[in-house]
């Protein structure tokens, strides 16, 4: 198709990551278009009992990276002058608490209020910041629960569309945020949840 790609690695629990990753992008690219900030990592354990340095990798990766990459790519798209889109990957735990994953919760929560406040400052000059907040996706952060039948029974009652999310069932979601269909969309954080916030 004549496109050009390109692959590069990075720890985003480690603060000069992210650095690396947007030079190494804008060498290679000469410019940066599109953001979305997709990493994330959960860790499972009672609040009582939750330890610090899954608290601390949680925030590092699921909210600090994400503002990192964000503020880079913010700087470089203000600096240029025409605009860019910045998509952050939140939750349904961005609206609620959940269970036995408060870093989680906490992370998510902070990134959707991180979308509205860089789209407050940043939509006047193009540049469209929004999230995707997806519900329950079978992917591997979900197995644990999935693979508990009474937990997944619970879950699937909930669900209107009675069923757990793919990831393709994001991928409209995402293609609309990126594109110029959503250019007077700013600061939403857009639910793909099967209807399990309407529930």
């Amino acid at each position: 198709m004549g496109r050009k790609t390109f692959y590069f690695f990075g720890d985003l629990a480690k603060p000069q990551a992210c650095a690396g990753l947007f030079e190494r992008t804008i060498t290679e690219f000469g410019g940066l278009d599109i953001l979305v900030n997709n990493a994330g990592v959960i860790r499972r354990a009672p609040a009582a009992e939750y330890p610090m340095e899954f608290w601390d990798e949680l925030i590092a990766v699921d909210l600090t990276a994400a503002f990192r990459l964000s503020q880079l790519a913010g700087r470089h798209m203000l600096r240029r002058g025409t605009g860019g889109k910045i998509v952050n990957i939140a939750s349904l735990l961005s609206f609620q608490g959940g269970i036995l994953v408060p870093a989680y919760a906490a992370a998510k929560g902070g990134l959707a209020q991180l979308t509205k406040a860089l789209a407050n400052e940043w939509a006047s000059k193009g540049i469209n910041v929004n999230a995707i907040a997806p519900g329950y996706m079978a992917t591997e952060n979900t197995l644990a629960l999935r693979n508990d039948p009474e937990r997944s029974r619970q879950l699937l009652e909930r669900i209107p569309a009675a069923r757990w999310g793919e990831p393709k069932d994001v991928a409209g979601a995402a293609l609309f945020l990126c594109s110029s269909a959503s250019d007077y969309v700013h600061g939403h954080v857009l639910a793909v949840d099967g209807g399990w916030l309407a529930r």
